[in-house]
C-alpha cells in the first residue's frame, strides 16, 4: 500500500477513491500502511493513473512523461549493437526530457553500474521515483537481451524504511539503504550482450507493463524466494529453519548469512508468506476466518487474529469487511 498511495500522491483527490475502486482496491485500505493489494490491481491502477494524467510516471517526477514515453525510448535502444550502447541512449533519453537526474551507466572492473546522479540544481526525487526509475532501467535492460540480469546489488542514500522486505518483490538482488548511491550492479559481461528484442516484440512488452519491469517473479534464484516457497509449500506446517536448510542443502549458519545479505531473516519470510496467503484469502473467498487461521500455520485463532493486527493494523474481519 505504501507503493500505491506515493502513486496516488500526485493524482486528483476527488479521482483517488474512483480510481482505487476500479482497480479493486477498496478505498478504506488506502489508510492502512501495511495493506496488501495484488500485481494486478496494482498495475490496473498504474495504468489508469497514467491514462487519466497522461503521465507513465504519474505525479512522481517534475515534468510529465507522455504517454508513449516508453515506447519512444524502447524503440531508440532496439538497433543498439551490445546492452552498453542501449544504457548509454537510455541515459541520453532522459537527460533530454527529465532535470531531475543524470541516469549514468559505467564500468568498474567485474561490475557494470547504472547509477541515479542527483542534479545539484535539478528537483528533489523522491524514494519512490528513485526506485521505479532503478526498476524501469533493469526491467528494460534484461528485456533487450532476453535474459533477467541478477543484480549484484541495489543501493539507496535513504534511511532502511519500515517496510523493506517489500524490496524482495522489486529487485532481484540485495538491497543496502544508507549509501552514497542510487545504482543498481551486475556482472559487467551483461554489458556486452547484444539487443536481441526487435520492433514486433515491442507490442507485447507495452501491452504488459509494468508488470513485465516492476516485479521480480518467484523463479528469481535468490535465497529468500527459494525459502519463501519452501514455507509456503509447508503450510499448515510451520517448518523450522533447520528443515528449511537441509532442503536448500547448506548449513543453518549459511541460510541466515545468504538470507542477511539480501537484507531480510527467516522469521520476516514466515511472516510475510503467512500474511500474504490470509489477506488473498481475505479477499478472495468466503472462507471461515477460523479456516484461514489454521490454513496458515495458528492453531489459535486469537494468535492469528493477535498477528494479523501486528501484520497490517487491522483485525482480520475488519480487513474483509473494508473490501
Amino acid at each position: 500500500m505504501s507503493v500505491v498511495n506515493g502513486f496516488l500522491s500526485g493524482a486528483n483527490p476527488t479521482a483517488i477513491a474512483r480510481l482505487a475502486e476500479c482497480s479493486g482496491i477498496a478505498s478504506e485500505l488506502l489508510s492502512e500502511p501495511a495493506a496488501r493489494v495484488t500485481q494486478e490491481q496494482f498495475s490496473t491502477l498504474y495504468r489508469l493513473l497514467a491514462r487519466e494524467a497522461d503521465d507513465e510516471m504519474p505525479g512522481i517526477f517534475s515534468r510529465p512523461l507522455r504517454n508513449g514515453t516508453l515506447k519512444y525510448l524502447c524503440l531508440s535502444l532496439l538497433d543498439a549493437p551490445r546492452l552498453e550502447v542501449a544504457l548509454h541512449r537510455f541515459g541520453q533519453f532522459f537527460h533530454l526530457i527529465l532535470d531531475d537526474f543524470r541516469i549514468v551507466s559505467r564500468r568498474d572492473g567485474a561490475l557494470g553500474y547504472v547509477e541515479l546522479a542527483d542534479n545539484p540544481a535539478g528537483p528533489d526525487v523522491s524514494v519512490l521515483g528513485r526506485e521505479l526509475m532503478l526498476k524501469l532501467v533493469h526491467g528494460v535492460a534484461s528485456w533487450l537481451i532476453r535474459r533477467k540480469i541478477p543484480l549484484q546489488a541495489v543501493e539507496f542514500p535513504f534511511p532502511r524504511p519500515p517496510l523493506a522486505s517489500d524490496h524482495l518483490y522489486l529487485f532481484p538482488g540485495p538491497v543496502h539503504f544508507g549509501c552514497g548511491h542510487t545504482r543498481i550492479g551486475f556482472d559487467a559481461a551483461y554489458l556486452d550482450m547484444p539487443v536481441r528484442q526487435r520492433k514486433p516484440d515491442l507490442e507485447k512488452f507495452l501491452s504488459r507493463a509494468p508488470e513485465d519491469w516492476i516485479f521480480v517473479s518467484f523463479a528469481e534464484q535468490m535465497t529468500c524466494h527459494r525459502v519463501r516457497q519452501y514455507v509456503a509449500d509447508c503450510l499448515p506446517v510451520s517448518p523450522t529453519i533447520e528443515a528449511v536448510a537441509q532442503a536448500l542443502h547448506c548449513s543453518v549458519r549459511t541460510l541466515c548469512r545468504r538470507l542477511a545479505a539480501e537484507g531480510t531473516a527467516f522469521q520476516a519470510i514466515k511472516d510475510d508468506v503467512r500474511r500474504d496467503i490470509a489477506i488473498q484469502r481475505l479477499t478472495r473467498s468466503e472462507d471461515p476466518i477460523a479456516a484461514i487461521a489454521f490454513d496458515v500455520g495458528f492453531d489459535n485463532p486469537t494468535a492469528f487474529h493477535r498477528a494479523f493486527r501486528h501484520w497490517t493494523g487491522s483485525t482480520p474481519n475488519a480487513y474483509r469487511r473494508s473490501l
